[in-house]
Parts: C-alpha cells; structure tokens; sequence
C-alpha cells in the first residue's frame, strides 16, 4: 500500500493553497528549485548517517511533490492500481520530459520494493545531489559508447530485476516535451524480456516545469499547463517488437488525450 496516494487515481485538489515562499518571489521559479535544493541538502545529510532508504527517498520525492502543487502545479495521475501490488520486479519504461517525473517518481512508484534508475554517469558527480543519486543503486551509463552502455545496462539490470529491484528506464535520448516514436528506444522491453519480467508503461506530460537554456534542471514554470502522469498494465513480452509497439501506443494514446484536453 502506498500511504501516499492509496487509490487508483490522485488530482491536486483545486483549493491547494500557495506556498508563502512562492508569494515572496512573485510566482517566479525560485521557491519550487529552492526547496528542491533544500530537500536534497536534508537527504545528503541521511546519506552521510547511511539512512536514506526507500522510505526516505519516498519521504523527499514526496515533500518535492507537495512543494510543487502548492507552486500551482495540478496533477492528475491514473493507474495507479497498476502498480500497486506487483508481484514481481518490472521494468518501468517512460517518455520523458523535464526533471520533475525523475523527482516525483519516488513517491509513486511501490513502496513494498526498491527501485533503480538507469541514469547519466554524469549526474553522480552533482555536488550534493550526487552522492544522493548513488544512494538509490542507480546504473550508470556514459553515453559515448552506445555498446557498451547497452551491455551494462543489460547486464546489471538483470541482476537486480533477479534479486527483486525493479529499473526505471527513460529511453530517449534526452528530455523533450514532444515524443518521437522513432527516438523512443527499445532498451527497456530487451531488458525485460531477458530477465524474463514485464515491462510497465509510464506515458508523462510534464511541461509545467520547462527545461532551462543553461541549467536544464533548474527552467522556469508553465503554471497553465497541467501535470499529467499515467501508469499502464504490467505487459508480459512474448515478442519484443510487439511489446516495444504496444509501451509506444500507451504513450501516445495518452498523450494525444491530454492534449485534446487542454
């Protein structure tokens, strides 16, 4: 059970009051990535004690969840049903947009198991954000050999999917608010398919936070556009192109909805 969000589905309610930190900068993007800031300083300090657990990494995705609805952001979130009571480890596998799914996965996602990212090396050497990435057991990949980073993720994946860890998988290339099936790898089904486990589709619309010029976690904030996450029914793979068609037309189908909606 996820103490979270314990039913199927969770829409920010309408009466969600400002954080007085987001009245003092006048609506700008200071407070959210403050706070942010601020949560990952506390979860550095549980590190360095070697006490940031799941629990703990769920405690900060969720404050970062909160600080961002009382930023004005208005999620709407389905299928959670879908993943509340796996059985078995699965492959997460979802488009991605902007740094918040990454920030608020961790309140989302089964709180009964642990879960690893397939990330950038690169953000293992973040001051203070580092060290708190490398917390959570991530797979690393340096994305200057395609092959070898295809090998390791392979590898390593199956390992903790056989010892019970689920993985995270954001196939494409980089972060973008328009999904190119084309760009959308099929990394994630070819690890599930070898660790013999399904793989979950995450279809996301995170806009609300638009990736910076310079600093891409740090953008500034689209409060008009909702945020929209939506998780799919486990998908067991008997034919990789089949499974990769039907995480793609998840994503899209959920895209293509939200839009319609706006």
């Amino acid at each position: 059970m996820n103490p979270y969000f314990p039913q199927d589905s969770y829409h920010t309610p309408s009466n969600t009051p400002r954080h007085w930190l987001d009245r003092l900068f006048l609506g700008s993007r200071v407070a959210l990535h403050g706070y942010f800031i601020w949560e990952i300083a506390k979860a550095r300090r549980l590190v360095a004690q070697n006490q940031y657990t799941r629990a703990a990494w769920a405690d900060t995705s969720y404050a970062i969840f909160k600080m961002v609805e009382r930023c004005n952001g208005r999620f709407h979130i389905t299928g959670l049903d879908n993943i509340r009571n796996l059985s078995e480890p699965v492959v997460f596998v979802s488009n991605h947009v902007s740094s918040l799914e990454g920030n608020v996965l961790g309140c989302l996602l089964p709180h009964h198991q642990e879960v690893s990212y397939v990330i950038k090396e690169s953000l293992t050497r973040y001051p203070v954000f580092g060290p708190v990435v490398e917390a959570r057991d991530p797979i690393t990949v340096g994305r200057t050999n395609p092959r070898e980073d295809l090998q390791k993720v392979l590898k390593n994946g199956v390992e903790m999917l056989q010892n019970g860890r689920s993985v995270i998988l954001f196939p494409q290339h980089t972060r973008t608010p328009t999904f190119v099936p084309e760009e959308f790898n099929s990394l994630g089904v070819k690890l599930a398919k070898r660790a013999a486990v399904p793989v979950v589709p995450i279809a996301v619309k995170t806009d609300f936070l638009i990736n910076g010029r310079y600093l891409r976690d740090f953008g500034p904030l689209d409060r008009s556009q909702p945020i929209y996450m939506a998780f799919g029914q486990p998908i067991h793979i008997t034919n990789n192109k089949q499974a990769h068609q039907a995480v793609i037309h998840y994503i899209q189908h959920h895209l293509a909805q939200w839009q319609s909606s706006a």
